[in-house]
């Protein structure tokens, strides 16, 4: 079996989970947690980064932080997972969808500003396959109407546009470190603040809707209850899991990205054939390999490539049912305009497998052997 995923541990992870059980300081908060959001500040340039159990907590947070409401409405892709949007109507907004890319998969910024309207209040664009969108434009178009801009960087952890690194162009950004993504804590995101007049009442939200931090600096004498908040603080162990990736970040997103290149380069002949479309990255963007995708001429020939796979013991498997077309999203959302790319690109991909040390031949040796059986029929 080749998994399409598979978490890549080693001596330090095991160091580090030992010495958080080892000092009895089991809660969140502590020196491994403080360690987490200061690898983050220093390398990704943010303002202030805190540690929380998901990048769907993060998303939850930036929805409170930016004060949405019952109808309001906040642009995002529908090609997402349903977190972007369950931040959004939890509040009682609505997510707006807009279409991609076909390059990237990401949301179509051409479509944004026509998808504005009064009740507009932000934009959460999403970092499809760890490739960043265009920051800087999504931030003058958020700057020009008065918007938030959150992004959903969950896959996108050390990707740069145009040397802007992910997560840091929006007034807040968001990370995962699910047991999929390139570093991994198991469940576990980050909420990265980049507007400095969030981060006072971001450490609020993120300590139960309490002044605690503050307490525990010995800034006030005792904390109470401040605001809204919930428990957004994942346990000394997890960070400790968590330091130990983010100090091999550099090493398994190289490993990754040798893989990337591998599957690249095997299927440029099936891609000059019309076989299939190889993932690429637009100029300007420095991509962290965390996904690699093809799209199939039609939806049955991308039924048939997984059924072959699979039949090889190959996880390779779609993505995301686009959120316009689900029972929530009718209900609670609305597109803005034809999304005619997010329903045939979701309805034609693929995701091929891709995790550090893993051999890119057999799955490509699979490929090129359905092709050919495909090519004779």
């Amino acid at each position: 079996m080749i998994p399409f995923s598979k978490p890549t541990l080693g001596p330090l992870e095991h160091e580090y989970v030992a010495q958080a059980l080892a000092s009895g300081h089991l809660h969140g908060g502590g020196p491994f947690t403080r360690k987490c959001e200061r690898w983050l500040e220093a390398r990704l340039g943010c303002g202030r980064a805190i540690i929380v159990p998901s990048c769907t907590a993060a998303l939850e947070m930036a929805a409170l932080l930016f004060e949405i409401g019952p109808g309001d409405e906040v642009i995002m892709p529908s090609y997402t997972f349903v977190s972007t949007a369950n931040a959004v109507a939890l509040r009682g907004g609505v997510p707006v969808f807009v279409d991609i890319r076909h390059e990237t998969l990401n949301i179509d910024e051409d479509l944004v500003e026509a998808a504005i309207t009064p009740r507009t209040r932000a934009l959460f664009p999403v970092h499809y396959a760890g490739t960043p969108c265009d920051l800087r434009r999504l931030r003058s178009i958020a700057d020009r109407h008065g918007l938030h801009m959150d992004e959903d960087a969950a896959q996108a952890l050390l990707s740069s546009h145009q040397g802007t690194m992910a997560g840091t162009a929006g007034h807040l950004g968001c990370l995962s470190f699910h047991s999929t993504k390139n570093v991994t804590c198991g469940e576990g995101g980050a909420l990265l603040v980049n507007d400095p007049g969030l981060a006072a009442r971001a450490e609020v939200l993120h300590e139960k809707g309490t002044d605690r931090s503050r307490f525990m600096r010995g800034e006030v004498d005792k904390y109470s209850w401040r605001d809204l908040g919930s428990s957004y603080v994942p346990s000394e162990v997890t960070a400790a899991l968590l330091l130990a990736q983010l100090e091999r970040a550099e090493e398994l997103n190289t490993a990754r990205q040798r893989a990337w290149d591998a599957y690249h380069e095997a299927l440029a002949q099936l891609d000059r054939d019309g076989r299939l479309v190889r993932q690429v990255l637009p100029a300007g963007c420095k991509g962290n390999a965390h996904i690699f995708f093809v799209v199939l001429p039609t939806a049955e020939e991308r039924d048939a490539l997984l059924a072959h796979l699979r039949s090889r013991g190959i996880g390779a498997t779609f993505h995301y049912v686009p959120l316009h077309s689900s029972p929530a999203g009718r209900r609670l959302g609305r597109a803005a305009g034809s999304l005619r790319n997010t329903d045939d690109l979701a309805a034609r991909m693929v995701r091929l497998p891709l995790w550090p040390g893993i051999d890119p031949r057999p799955v490509v040796d699979a490929i090129n052997e359905w092709s050919e059986h495909a090519s004779r029929r």
